[in-house]
């Protein structure tokens, strides 16, 4: 059950910070950032979130999401439901095709399972 709600968590958190940074804040180093991953710990007190952005732009978008994160935090207790907000951690995302890749396995998986 708790992780389940951590799964539920990250989701909310990824697909918020994704509306945030992408249609709601102006800093041009921002442009070109999309939220690829975020996970919340277990304990709901910090979330690792993984970010893609032009070659070369990852260092000045990592410092402006940084900058903006208290920004960020406040923006996600206005809009989800939670008891406590987690600390948020930004790290670029090495490989930002990777996961898609691997819900479409899991994806196709399950689809085969459930024809047997």
């Amino acid at each position: 059950m708790e992780e389940h709600r951590s799964q539920r968590v990250s989701l909310a958190v990824k697909e918020e910070l994704a509306e945030i940074i992408g249609f709601e804040m102006d800093d041009p180093r921002l442009l070109s950032v999309n939220v690829t991953l975020a996970e919340v710990s277990p304990d709901m007190r910090h979330a690792h979130v993984k970010f893609s952005a032009d070659a070369g732009a990852e260092k000045a978008a990592q410092a402006a999401l940084e900058h903006a994160k208290g920004f960020l935090k406040h923006e996600l207790a206005t809009r989800l439901n939670l008891r406590r907000v987690p600390d948020l951690h930004f790290a670029p995302d090495t490989h930002p095709d990777a996961e898609s890749r691997i819900d479409f396995l899991l994806r196709r998986t399950k689809r085969m399972k459930a024809r047997e």
